[in-house]
């Protein structure tokens, strides 16, 4: 695996662009990924590193939300939802668009360099919300057609809250006698580098994020005026360090 990655920002409105491929190994089925290794160069050695680490290993996705993204990379679950350990959080690169198909860092609210370990897929064109709210939300790659199946089989669990489990009903979500495993999650088994040449995936033609260069008076006034609005989204993306809790049960 490379250990150190060579790219510029280009702030282009249209990318020819090459990747690393990732291939994330789910309880769901496989999630294979193009890597922005040049548009967003300290994302994806972030994003490397952990998977250098195995960081990802057996972490859980734990949070789905319908028409909007599919959040994992922070938890592992034993008797309830345990954070992983982070490293200093990386820069935000805020280059490409956060449109359908795409994977991007989740990060806490009113930080814009605050994404850690945490990412999100956004399962429809959520340019128009997550584009320059918040600094804007980098993109570091895109996952490939076949793997839009896996990510639709997760969105179609049962949630409980935000949550996509197996081997649950809705009636049980709110039951205090249901008790949780590692097995009612969706699991990210593995996360492997497929070909970590970053010239690989040379067809790859990214969409630009054009909206992060508006006038910022013009998007905080598009904020303020819409109701729940961005800064009600920005809440969303933060790591939910209070969902383990809620989501206890007693043990088998």
């Amino acid at each position: 695996m490379k250990k150190c990655l060579i790219g510029s920002l280009l702030a282009f409105s249209c990318f020819t662009s090459q990747a690393t491929i990732v291939e994330m190994q789910t309880s769901h089925g496989v999630i294979e990924l193009n890597l922005f290794d040049q548009q967003a160069p300290n994302t994806v050695a972030n994003f490397l590193s952990y998977i250098e680490d195995d960081a990802y290993n057996q972490t859980v996705i734990h949070r789905s939300v319908s028409d909007f993204v599919i959040q994992g990379g922070g938890f592992t679950f034993t008797d309830e939802l345990v954070p992983i350990t982070t490293k200093p959080a990386v820069v935000n690169e805020p280059v490409l668009s956060n449109v359908k198909g795409t994977i991007a860092m989740a990060k806490l609210a009113n930080d814009e360099n605050s994404a850690t370990s945490q990412w999100f897929f956004n399962m429809v064109d959520n340019s128009e919300a997550l584009d320059t709210q918040n600094g804007g939300f980098t993109v570091f790659g895109q996952i490939t057609a076949q793997s839009q199946a896996t990510l639709d089989n997760i969105a179609g669990l049962v949630h409980c809250g935000d949550i996509p489990l197996v081997d649950i009903t809705s009636e049980q979500c709110s039951s205090s006698d249901v008790a949780l495993s590692s097995a009612n999650f969706v699991t990210i088994n593995s996360v492997v580098v497929l070909d970590d040449d970053p010239l690989s995936s040379a067809n790859l033609n990214p969409t630009a994020n054009t909206l992060i260069s508006q006038d910022d008076s013009s998007a905080e006034a598009g904020s303020s005026s819409s109701s729940g609005g961005s800064m009600g989204v920005g809440f969303c993306l933060i790591a939910l360090l209070g969902v383990g809790k809620r989501l206890k049960r007693a043990k088998y």
